[in-house]
């Protein structure tokens, strides 16, 4: 097997990753990683760590997963004159999806990102990757979508089964379905794809349903759980315990590879849920664990959605960071005053952040089964907790059977 052990964790930066710049309105700016990787080094969580610097991705490794057609498309792309059709030609032009200067040179540089992370694993340089530029899970083949232009998982992905690996799960925690991801792999049995998603009635892409389960002999390999709107850190990560870890322990993964979009928190401006930076750092310690547990360790992270860019999208990734590193930050350690005035540079009007959590409460009941979980006598709480397990089951029930696990016993 492919990635005998190295060093705990592997960081890979470049600053080309800024590079990726849609519009000075639209919400994905690259600022977010900057500020990140600002913060990270001001509390000193990258001393001594030695980052990958990657190249960017040549068409042989684009082609993998995007049609020819396309990848000339993006590299002969111009922004519309007037009017932008509602669905301009491979969704390139779109109000998500600006053309920018260098867009596929940019998005390139992303994909490069993820490959190398997952070269370093493979290479057995390191157990741990993680590379908070990518993340683009939207991507389709022939188009752009959700801004995204080039689906770097899903190139990474293909790499690794043609080198070595043929059991490989991807666990996304976006606020948004990865469609994209699960589209690729919908037949294909040797790819598991968990997201935990904001309920498709509720949200874009409005995909991600419990019944979409794959096709063929990856029938159950590809596991959907909805989250209603309003869903805080306890009922979230009573969903994501009660569906991921048994999933991942039937199907017996090689390396796990996390999404880790930070869309979930209360104050996103493009989503509903309402996880705190706290239950976004438990989340990214149970992937770390999961892949500990089931997969030698070999976990490989990326970033995704977040448009909090100071308050939210920095904190939640340097934690990030810091797990792929063996290097936990408490929550309650105080920003560095240097960084606090540098966002303050950027955006004089947003109360940066004092510590590094949100203060969140962010333990949880399990999941015990249908009809468990006890009324607490106030009905807004309660029926949250039923519309998660209503979920929880639906997906279950869904899937785990296909996984030869029972989908009604919260041991599985």
């Amino acid at each position: 097997m492919p990635g005998a052990q190295g060093t705990d964790g592997t960081v890979v930066w470049s600053d080309r990753f800024l590079d990726y710049t849609w519009t000075p309105e639209h919400p994905m700016r690259p600022v977010r990683l900057e500020f990140t990787m600002a913060l990270a080094r001001g509390l000193g969580l990258l001393d001594g760590v030695e980052t990958i610097t990657p190249a960017a991705a040549g068409d042989a490794e684009l082609l993998r997963v995007h049609t020819h057609d396309y990848v000339e498309a993006v590299k002969h792309a111009q922004q519309p004159a007037g009017p932008v059709p509602a669905a301009p030609p491979y969704g390139l032009g779109s109000a998500d999806n600006p053309v920018f200067p260098h867009m596929h040179e940019a998005a390139s540089v992303i994909v490069g990102g993820t490959l190398a992370a997952a070269q370093a694993i493979v290479a057995g340089h390191t157990r741990r990757a993680v590379s908070i530029g990518g993340g683009m899970h939207h991507a389709m083949p022939a188009s752009a979508a959700g801004f995204c232009v080039y689906n770097d998982v899903a190139v990474t992905i293909s790499w690794l089964l043609d080198n070595g690996f043929d059991r490989i799960a991807y666990v996304d925690v976006d606020v948004h379905h990865g469609d994209g991801v699960q589209r690729m792999f919908y037949g294909d049995p040797r790819v598991l794809t968990v997201s935990i998603h904001q309920h498709p009635a509720t949200l874009w892409p409005n995909t991600g349903w419990p019944e979409e389960t794959g096709v063929g002999k990856a029938e159950g390999t590809a596991i959907n759980l909805p989250i209603m709107p309003g869903t805080r850190d306890s009922l979230w990560l009573r969903g994501f315990h009660a569906v991921a870890p048994g999933a991942l322990a039937a199907f017996r993964p090689q390396i796990v590879i996390s999404q880790c979009g930070v869309d979930t928190h209360r104050e996103d401006p493009l989503a509903d849920l309402e996880l705190s930076v706290d239950g976004q750092r438990a989340a990214f310690l149970a992937m770390r664990d999961l892949a500990d547990r089931y997969a030698e360790g070999r976990w490989l992270a990326v970033g995704g959605g977040g448009y909090g860019l100071i308050r939210v999208v920095p904190r939640a990734w340097t934690h990030l960071l810091a797990a792929a590193l063996d290097r936990e930050i408490d929550p309650a350690t105080a920003i560095p005053q240097e960084w606090k005035d540098l966002v303050g540079r950027y955006a004089p009007m947003v109360a940066a952040p004092g510590t590094m959590g949100d203060g969140a409460d962010i333990s949880f009941a399990r999941w015990d089964g249908p009809g468990g979980g006890r009324d607490t006598g106030d009905e807004h709480v309660d029926r949250a907790r039923r519309a998660l397990d209503t979920s929880v089951l639906a997906t279950r029930r869904a899937t785990f059977g296909l996984l030869g696990l029972d989908p009604e016993d919260p041991r599985d």
